[in-house]
């Protein structure tokens, strides 16, 4: 069990969990995607990590978990937010000061940091913008943050918005909890097992913490519809870059033209590894950050 603890600034909290010993350990930030709170990150992935010399921090981006949550004045579509017809709540500079907060609460001036999903964008501002902040980069499962909107569309697989769109409201905590599951079900590899035992828990202590917001996702989306970045030719971090290779939301080409454009950058495309990452795939992500964090020591040393 991890206690929970609590960064703020300005009038947002942040709710994070640590593992592993934050003082000796290689510091190393987790931050989860779009509208999923940060138990969505596995307590054993997070172990895993511990074991290899990480001491790692997970948190609730804000308007999830635990984490202030905003409000929207009416409910508009996650298109329009992504396509930048969505005024924002809130912008990704925001966001961006939320990482910080969450690195100042638990005494790091820097870190490895790790997005999955609209994380691995968060990620990836972060080392434009705070470029202090971030020891190593790594992105999951992402498309390069500086894309325009209608880019962005081009690296999305549209099949899986159809299976989603067929779930419905919920109206019950059952049902809310099944189409939690349900959604990472359809963000799953179809070629692995799907682990139903463990997404049924998660999906439960993830509505029990803070039921799901659906206007969630047009905040999150909208936050950097209007935020200039520099070219990603500018990242100086170290950088790994991971994409699924049976990803049915992301085409493998948003993962090839993030590494493409960061110079230096490994890619690793991952058989059997859709929108999540699975079990069978944690020994060989935990070595390559493992190779990544060595070889970010050994060119500052």
């Amino acid at each position: 069990m991890t206690t929970t603890r609590y960064a703020t600034h300005d009038d947002v909290t942040l709710a994070y969990e640590t593992f592993g010993d934050l003082e000796t350990g290689e510091p190393l930030l987790l931050i989860m995607g779009l509208d999923f709170q940060m138990v969505w990150w596995p307590d054993e992935l997070c172990a895993q990590l511990v074991d290899a010399g990480f001491a790692v921090v997970r948190f609730d981006n804000r308007d999830t978990g635990l984490s202030t949550h905003l409000e929207s004045p009416t409910t508009q579509s996650p298109w329009r937010a992504l396509l930048g017809g969505t005024a924002p709540a809130y912008t990704g500079t925001d966001v961006l000061d939320d990482v910080e907060a969450v690195l100042d609460a638990v005494g790091w001036a820097s870190a490895h940091v790790m997005g999955i999903s609209l994380g691995a964008g968060v990620a990836q501002a972060t080392a434009l913008l705070r470029p202090a902040r971030v020891r190593t980069l790594t992105s999951c499962n992402g498309l390069p943050c500086t894309a325009s909107p209608v880019r962005r569309l081009a690296y999305l697989r549209f099949g899986v918005f159809r299976e989603l769109a067929r779930l419905g409201d919920a109206s019950t905590r059952e049902e809310a909890i099944d189409v939690l599951v349900a959604i990472w079900r359809a963000l799953s590899s179809p070629a692995h097992p799907f682990p139903e035992q463990w997404a049924r828990h998660v999906a439960t202590l993830s509505h029990d913490r803070s039921p799901r917001d659906p206007r969630t996702t047009q905040r999150q989306l909208a936050a950097w519809s209007r935020v200039r970045l520099p070219a990603l030719s500018t990242v100086r971090a170290p950088t790994l870059v991971i994409a699924g290779e049976d990803d049915p939301l992301m085409k493998v080409t948003g993962g090839r033209d993030t590494a493409r454009q960061i110079p230096g950058a490994q890619l690793r495309i991952l058989s059997g590894m859709g929108h999540t990452l699975p079990e069978h795939r944690w020994p060989e992500v935990v070595a390559s950050l493992r190779e990544l964090a060595g070889h970010a020591r050994s060119t500052t040393s």
